[in-house]
């Protein structure tokens, strides 16, 4: 760490204080640093966040496109070669509740909607690939899939054979509350680990099952991001809610083997996995096709 504040305080002005340790994540450690008069964020990157399907330049790549967007902080620095240390400028906002985002849907609406229109990265995303990378990885690294993954397996392919042709957009794929903020004046989006392009309606899918969305509000979600929602595209917002839950269930599934933070990803694993397995997906299927 000292060795990382040296370099950045080259590029960025002296460092003024200890860092200060940000909580959240489990996958990256975070601190706010002041260099050169100015708070930032210095996010050290995690152990083989790569076998995640995590792409840091990608998501360097996104940060950028997301500040031009102006939903995103502003990217300052990026130390590829010590393991990854990504710094962007310092929100002084609160995180949103879910109950805040319920309240709030026009505008975060109209975030996503600002990211989707944003520059292109180079990577892509997919919740049913990178759910079978992390079985597959699981079980190279001598780990035990819980007794629900084949069954979630499945589903995801049934899933994914129903949904429309989409054209890939600039998605964030990791919306939950604690990467929303509000500064009272700007919504912001953070930690764009996830990013690449992919399907919008994921984002959407995404955002509404992390927040405890009922039927109603997931409808309310299309209406302030199209203007507008018909049963096909509700549907296809009920099935890629399962498919965020399946890619969830597995990503627990992969920690298992990879992390050595003390966190129980197992029945983490097992919950959403669980949740997938016990949604109203099949009565979305035909309806998402049509």
């Amino acid at each position: 760490m000292e060795e990382i504040l040296r370099r950045l305080a080259e590029q960025l002005g002296p460092v003024d204080g200890a860092p200060e340790a940000l909580d959240g994540g489990i996958t990256n450690r975070n601190f706010r640093v002041r260099f050169g008069g100015r708070d930032h964020v210095v996010r050290l990157c995690g152990r083989e966040t790569e076998l995640l399907g995590i792409d840091r330049e990608a998501e360097r790549e996104a940060g950028e496109a997301a500040h031009v967007a102006g939903v995103g902080p502003e990217v300052v620095a990026w130390l590829e070669d010590e393991g990854g240390c990504l710094v962007t400028a310092f929100v002084a906002g609160h995180t949103l509740e879910p109950a805040d985002v319920r309240a709030d849907l026009e505008r975060v609406a109209g975030a996503l909607r600002a990211v989707h229109h944003a520059t292109r990265v180079h990577a892509t995303f997919s919740p049913f690939r990178i759910g079978e990378r992390y079985r597959a990885l699981t079980l190279e690294r001598g780990g035990e899939l819980p007794a629900l993954a084949d069954d979630a397996a499945d589903v995801a392919r049934r899933i994914e054979d129903a949904l429309p042709a989409f054209k890939p957009v600039l998605c964030h794929n990791d919306l939950l509350p604690a990467n929303l903020l509000d500064d009272g004046d700007r919504l912001w989006i953070v930690d764009w680990e996830y990013a690449g392009m992919g399907d919008e309606f994921f984002d959407l899918a995404n955002l509404a099952v992390n927040n405890g969305f009922d039927v109603h509000e997931d409808s309310e979600l299309i209406e302030a991001y199209l203007g507008h929602c018909d049963e096909p595209e509700l549907a296809r917002l009920r099935l890629l809610r399962a498919a965020s839950d399946y890619r969830e269930g597995m990503w627990g599934c992969v920690q298992t083997v990879l992390s050595d933070i003390d966190f129980d990803f197992a029945g983490y694993a097992g919950e959403h996995l669980g949740r997938m397995l016990e949604s109203d997906w099949e009565d979305w299927v035909d309806a998402a096709a049509a």
